[in-house]
């Protein structure tokens, strides 16, 4: 080839990436991209999608709206059953709802309508570490003190899938907490409402979470963390026991990592419908990761008490697809214990 056909070449190769990204421009302009939430206004995920839908517009080309529409219920199984059968796959409406569904999944539980390998991967806000928190009224001070009694401590959870109730259960398992689990909450929300009016005495939340929605109960005493329900410690808490040293057996160990590690790096997921187009996928990874750098989203989030831990779109998908990929033993254990 000439030198002349080779510099043609780049030209034309040139002007084709600027339509497309022009093309992607012009298609967001003047568009609302709608953000849809498995749960109730005032709790974690919500508080987390309507500071990023305030500051993500602006890292998009044409600079389109954004909106957040809550869809609550099944543990958020309805919003990520919407999202992968009902919304369009044109980049127009990103789903955000418990990643521990991604388990589930592979549980086999009724009613779940997805394929986690097909959904697309917008990103993660942060990664959680949860906590197990009590009422004051329960007297008690520490976890050795909760084995030592086998005071039985109602927890208040949302579904199977969520942190709020895969983690009681398997450390009911295999620590042995005398746990008692009351689920069907729509949210951590209500759940909050349940701790404080005495119906429940307990809850399994994330400390990013607890910052932010529970900071009253947390602050004035009413909320004690007595067990981080984690891998490591969390820095907050050195002096707090960790569930994952206090398991005996490889066993229970492997059991605790698997589920921690669901509702861990894949806790918080921002996704897309399959098939969406793969450059309006794109877009959104960037944006979102353009957010997660972006000043003023910073300061929002620091002064909301959010913490801000994020991976991208790729390394999610990536955590899913390891998920999905447990050998049968292990599927069969959880299955019994997160029936």
């Amino acid at each position: 080839m000439s030198r002349i056909a080779i510099l043609i070449a780049v030209f034309l190769s040139s002007l084709g990436a600027g339509g497309s990204a022009f093309a992607q421009a012009n298609f967001y302009s003047g568009k609302t991209v709608r953000f849809v939430v498995g749960f109730t206004a005032g709790g974690g995920y919500d508080a987390y999608t309507r500071t990023i839908a305030r500051h993500m517009g602006k890292h998009i080309p044409g600079n389109p709206t954004m909106v957040v529409d809550n869809m609550p219920g099944a543990g958020s199984m309805i919003s990520a059953n919407y999202t992968f059968k009902v919304a369009k796959p044109d980049g127009l409406t990103i789903g955000h709802f418990i990643g521990g569904l991604f388990l589930q999944q592979l549980l086999g539980k009724a009613g779940i309508e997805f394929d986690s390998a097909k959904f697309e991967y917008v990103g993660v806000p942060a990664q959680d570490n949860f906590m197990f928190g009590v009422h004051k009224s329960t007297g008690l001070t520490d976890v050795n003190m909760w084995l030592a009694t086998k005071q039985v401590v109602k927890f208040g959870g949302v579904a199977n899938g969520s942190g709020s109730d895969d983690i009681p259960n398997i450390l009911k398992a295999t620590l042995g907490l005398p746990i008692q689990l009351v689920s069907g909450y729509k949210g951590t929300a209500d759940v909050r409402l349940a701790f404080n009016s005495g119906e429940v005495q307990g809850i399994s939340n994330s400390w990013e979470s607890t910052k932010s929605t529970w900071r009253k109960e947390f602050d004035s005493g009413e909320k004690r963390i007595i067990l981080q329900a984690t891998l490591k410690s969390h820095p907050d808490f050195p002096k707090i026991p960790v569930a994952y040293d206090m398991a005996k057996g490889d066993e229970a160990k492997r059991l605790i990592a698997t589920v921690l590690r669901v509702h861990g790096p894949t806790v918080r997921p921002y996704t897309l419908p399959p098939k969406t187009p793969k450059e309006r996928v794109a877009i959104l990874r960037k944006a979102f990761m353009d957010t997660m750098k972006d000043p003023d989203f910073l300061a929002e989030a620091k002064k909301a008490n959010l913490d801000i831990n994020p991976e991208d779109g790729a390394t999610l998908e990536t955590n899913v697809k390891e998920i999905l990929k447990l050998e049968p033993a292990l599927i069969a254990k959880l299955k019994e214990i997160l029936k």
